[in-house]
């Protein structure tokens, strides 16, 4: 059954939004430090009219305790559990892709490879970007889970979380504009595991090319997965 409004899952109360839509091949979206699930809804709409389920898995209330990436990682997968997904591509949106690739190391059986929208080389989101980006940003990150996101990436070794997990395959999309998550990071993942790791330009493209360029970036993926 498709769900198409925002769901609360809450294990141990950690409240963990949801959106889950479709009923094809399962397909998990993650988003930047600090943002809600809401700018990744043309994209997750687009996939779902191609025949995807698309399942938003957004970033838990802040609490007292510190976290580490395995920790947002175990989030993903309790979701997946919650919503009897047994395996998927875990995708996600620049520290969504960190929070993805840690999902792939610490739960192999999981994840049918990972999508990668603008890598996130563990440096700061908000470094230079463009205006329409950062006015964005500015107005719709909160604050106190960017700060316990950057916590959890530092936290963490770049080893646990930074690599592509062996034997499985990456698609990685990136915008040719994008300054806040240079072109050059996926350049360099991709060549890290260049058997396996597929890596396709949106031209144009700035960091919010999820949502600018959704139509395009969809497509990209639609036809890897099909070829996949």
């Amino acid at each position: 059954m498709s769900i198409t409004e925002r769901q609360i899952f809450e294990p141990d109360g950690r409240a963990i939004p949801y959106v889950d839509e479709g009923t094809g091949p399962a397909l998990l979206l993650l988003p930047a430090r600090g943002l809600d699930i809401t700018y990744l809804g043309t994209l997750a709409s687009v996939l779902v009219e191609e025949d995807f389920r698309v399942v938003q898995v957004g970033a838990r209330r802040p609490g007292a305790d510190a976290l580490t990436m395995h920790d947002l990682a175990q989030d993903v997968v309790d979701v997946m559990d919650h919503l009897g997904v047994e395996h998927a591509w875990i995708g996600g949106h620049a520290f969504g892709g960190a929070v993805a690739r840690t999902v792939a190391l610490d739960h192999h059986d999981r994840a049918n490879g990972v999508l990668l929208l603008g890598v996130d080389a563990g440096e700061t989101e908000s470094s230079s970007g463009s205006v329409p980006d950062h006015e964005f940003l500015a107005r719709a990150r909160d604050t106190a889970i960017d700060a316990v996101q950057a916590a959890a990436l530092a936290a963490t070794p770049e080893p646990e979380w930074a690599a592509i997990a062996p034997g499985l395959p990456a698609l990685i999309i990136q915008g040719t504009d994008d300054r806040i998550t240079p072109a050059a990071g996926g350049r360099r993942l991709q060549a890290s595991a260049a058997d396996r790791a597929t890596l396709v330009d949106i031209d144009g493209g700035g960091h919010l090319f999820v949502s600018t360029h959704a139509g395009h970036t969809a497509a990209v993926i639609e036809d890897y997965l099909d070829w996949d």
